[in-house]
């Protein structure tokens, strides 16, 4: 008699990045594709001497709260920090739904998503977006009242459509769901022009939690983000996370990098000039063979394409050592530096001639 791995577990996958290779280009992660300037490297070097390794970590991680608090304009008293956004999504999911309570997001998002209500045994119904990759709020709430949701989560601007909904839009789900928690994941929020985030409105609705992430403004090594709701629950979420979740060298070091406001917004900046050079080009190609894919407007650090050819595609990039995110149907390219868009570009341009 062997030990048997239970049904759940069975058909689980493990995620495969693609391995660290200097000579591929990476566009298939959605990180920042530039570095922190030296200076500030330094700066945050000079915090790892002072830390006290035989001590565990400030259990809410309260200057940390502070400083992200600070460069969002919000309440540091609304703030919980997560070892990604990751964490808190599973934390959402295991902590405040029920046995047998439904959760509901849409189809395509994020693929953790639908992960851990699979891990934590949790009922979940999808609503599609249709070709036009749009969320209607009017058909969310419908469906959302029909499955008897208990939580509603969901990424605006969306990943890996690069498609955002209106901040009215959303408010409107807080309004027409008001016995459902309402998670909206503002990952890629900081490249939407003009912004569209509820950040600074949580204290309006008490079924509202708003995730960020640090990983697309260029730490994503620190693997840290955060949740932002109304005190009462943020008290919840204390309650019910890991005590000591954040390590004190992601505290320290992602302090000092939130405080310098204006080099993060720079960095910010230039990736939404890289997200719109790579989509004007995208545009060019499109206008010089017709009906080759279909390109989405963007609203986050990447640009979405659709093509029957995706899987072709994909593969002859990589060939060329240009990695981007294949979906079915579907390639997500993250926005990088001008040589790497360059490199993609003249990559699928070689693709698209052969194709002909």
């Amino acid at each position: 008699m062997t030990y048997q791995l239970n049904e759940k577990l069975r058909g689980f996958q493990p995620y495969t990045p693609v391995q660290e290779d200097p000579d591929i280009i990476h566009l298939d992660a959605n990180e920042c594709g530039i570095n922190l300037p030296q200076s500030l490297l330094e700066q945050a070097a000079a915090e790892i001497p002072q830390i006290s390794f035989n001590r565990y970590p400030d259990a809410y991680a309260a200057d940390l709260c502070e400083a992200f608090a600070g460069f969002y304009g919000i309440n540091p008293a609304h703030v919980t920090a997560g070892n990604g956004s990751d964490e808190l999504i599973g934390l959402l999911v295991s902590a405040f739904l029920m046995k047998g309570e439904t959760m509901l997001t849409t189809d395509p998002d994020f693929s953790m998503y639908t992960f851990y209500p699979l891990l934590a045994e949790t009922p979940y119904v999808l609503v599609n977006k249709g070709d036009s990759f749009e969320i209607s709020a009017d058909s969310l709430i419908e469906q959302a009242k029909a499955c008897k949701a208990r939580l509603v989560l969901f990424s605006n601007p969306c990943n890996p459509t690069s498609i955002g909904l209106p901040k009215e839009e959303v408010v409107r789900i807080l309004r027409g769901l008001p016995d459902t928690l309402v998670v909206v994941d503002e990952a890629y929020m900081d490249f939407w022009e003009p912004a569209q985030s509820l950040l600074g409105d949580e204290d309006a609705y008490d079924n509202l939690v708003i995730l960020k992430t640090c990983s697309k403004m260029g730490l994503a090594a620190l693997r840290l983000g955060f949740a932002v709701a109304n005190p009462r629950l943020t008290g919840v979420l204390h309650v019910v996370k890991s005590v000591y979740n954040v390590n004190t060298m992601t505290q320290r070091v992602a302090a000092v990098v939130l405080r310098e406001k204006e080099t993060l917004r720079r960095q910010i900046k230039e990736t939404i000039q890289s997200r719109d050079y790579l989509q004007a080009q995208l545009q060019n190609l499109l206008d010089a063979h017709l009906g080759a894919f279909r390109l989405y407007p963007s609203a986050a650090n990447f640009v979405t394409i659709c093509t029957p050819n995706a899987a072709d595609l994909h593969a002859f990039l990589m060939k060329r050592k240009v990695s981007v995110r294949k979906f079915p149907g579907m390639l997500r390219i993250t926005a990088g530096t001008v040589q790497e868009d360059d490199a993609f570009l003249a990559s699928l341009r070689a693709f698209l001639e052969e194709s002909k």
